[in-house]
């Protein structure tokens, strides 16, 4: 029995080296479809989701900034990638860590404010104040809408992580059920069958509000 149940997301697996951060690069391990005589079903399934998204992107974009869609996509992929290999036994999930998910929100938040201060500054100070705001409220409606820009990575970072984190620990105890006996097993497989479902559509879904998210920060700017 674990001292403590959040040592399942311990990245470190020896004393000298954190072994489990290698699954990181294991979604380079997927052979593209080009590469086979025909392409398979996932190949085409892989090729429609990822031109449903770049449409999706587009809508959310403006025409002069479509030019971003390439990198949104790529994160798009490498996430979701991370996020559905952590659902494989004794697979480490790094999205489950904030070292991971503020190293996407955070510089690009940071790009964006430095790209709004040198190239359009006036336009970045009139979103404090909204058109119609009472001239009374002016000083609060600054402060608020600095808050809310300023918790916008940490908003961004900490919702993929707790998702992941908490679907993988509800999976790590179900399991922790079967030690008790078989026929606890056989009783809660079922549950942990569904529930696996359940956490790979919340990796897609994760990862598409994610970038979803950074596109519509990136059509502010």
């Amino acid at each position: 029995m674990m001292s403590n149940l959040f040592l399942i997301f311990d990245p470190s697996t020896s004393s000298n080296f954190s072994n489990n951060w290698w699954s990181l690069v294991l979604w380079f391990l997927i052979c593209p479809y080009f590469y086979w005589i025909s392409p398979s079903t996932f190949s085409i399934s892989w090729k429609k989701l990822l031109k449903n998204f770049f449409q999706e992107i587009e809508n959310n974009l403006k025409s002069y900034k479509t030019k971003n869609c390439l990198i949104i996509s790529a994160m798009f992929i490498f996430i979701l990638c991370i996020n559905i290999s952590g659902l494989l036994p004794y697979v480490f999930t790094s999205s489950s860590h904030l070292v991971f998910t503020m190293f996407f929100a955070f510089p690009l938040w940071i790009s964006l404010i430095f790209f709004l201060i040198i190239n359009k500054i006036n336009m970045m100070m009139a979103h404090f104040v909204p058109l119609g705001s009472p001239i009374f409220l002016s000083f609060f409606m600054v402060i608020i809408e600095t808050v809310s820009n300023f918790i916008r990575p940490i908003t961004l970072s900490v919702r993929l992580m707790a998702n992941m984190i908490s679907g993988h620990l509800l999976l790590h105890l179900l399991s922790s059920i079967s030690m008790f006996g078989e026929i606890y097993m056989v009783l809660s497989l079922p549950l942990m069958m569904i529930l696996l479902l359940l956490e790979s559509a919340v990796a897609f879904i994760q990862s598409f509000v994610f970038v979803i998210l950074i596109s519509l920060y990136i059509n502010e700017s």
